[in-house]
């Protein structure tokens, strides 16, 4: 039952970019509301499962959380940003990159020894990113600039991840809740302050779509994730983990019709099997996710 989970889990969150392409808002606003619904829902399903949060503990890794809750809140932004300015599998890929930039920073933060097939997934990795970015194909402005967006959100990823390798006596929901709910509270004067609320524009099916992102690509999908690590060891949570940018990939080309050239597919296979050669017999399931 808790491979189900996960496996579902990983599906909702594959499936978001379908939805963010489609809400005619700007990916700060999505990202906010997001952030609203996700938590508000996290928080009602806490108070029906009469699920207590460790407030002590809270109050302790408060500072590193608000901080790392603020940097997930942009890392939305940039990747929805991604989503818009190229195809849903590039954006993807090229947020996938974030273990490389943990790799690449573990051992200057973490003290960590860079083993060889650490270095040789990053090469890997790194020949699959050139190979996506269709650059040798002579890539668009447009193009270049979502993989740009998707790389940068990767960035603050790899980020959130090593901070909270310092946060002590969390359980994940609760680091994620209190994550995303600092996410909110910072992208809130953020957006106020450079653009006006859009919201009452919203059509019908924008407005049910944007409940959708939050409700159950945000929430459930977090909920689905956290009830199952209890029961799987992290090596299999890491590994199932790929199911999330893999279904990404094929929703795009299926529902949406993206194309992806052979060299670019093969590109793709370069940076998940580098990333998975790099965290393989190292992984550990890692509280925060797109």
């Amino acid at each position: 039952m808790a491979r189900v989970k996960l496996v579902f889990a990983m599906l909702i969150f594959g499936s978001i970019g379908l939805f963010v392409r489609n809400i005619d808002l700007s990916s700060g606003q999505i990202a906010l509301a997001r952030g609203v619904i996700g938590s508000l829902f996290l928080l009602l399903v806490g108070r029906i499962t009469k699920q207590k949060l460790s407030q002590g503990a809270i109050r302790r890794n408060l500072l590193l959380l608000l901080l790392s809750g603020a940097l997930i809140g942009f890392n939305w932004i940039l990747l929805f940003e991604a989503y818009k300015y190229t195809t849903i599998s590039k954006a993807t890929l090229s947020y996938y990159f974030a273990p490389v930039f943990v790799m690449v920073l573990s051992p200057w933060i973490l003290k960590e020894r860079l083993e060889i097939k650490k270095i040789l997934g990053m090469i890997l990795a790194l020949g699959g990113m050139f190979l996506v970015t269709g650059i040798g194909e002579g890539a668009g402005k447009a193009d270049l600039l979502g993989i740009g967006f998707g790389l940068m959100a990767a960035m603050l990823y790899a980020t959130v991840v090593l901070m909270n390798k310092f946060l002590k006596g969390l359980t994940g929901l609760e680091t994620t809740l209190v994550q995303i709910s600092a996410a909110s509270i910072v992208l809130l004067p953020y957006i106020l302050i450079t653009e006006d609320l859009q919201y009452k524009q919203l059509n019908s099916i924008g407005m049910i779509l944007l409940v959708i992102v939050g409700i159950i690509n945000t929430g459930l999908a977090y909920l689905l994730y956290f009830s199952s690590m209890k029961d799987l060891s992290g090596q299999t949570i890491s590994v199932f983990s790929y199911i999330d940018p893999i279904s990404a990939i094929l929703l795009s080309v299926v529902l949406l019709g993206e194309h992806m050239s052979a060299i670019q597919v093969i590109g793709g296979i370069l940076i998940l099997g580098g990333t998975f050669l790099s965290e393989r017999k190292s992984m550990s399931p890692q509280t925060s996710r797109n």
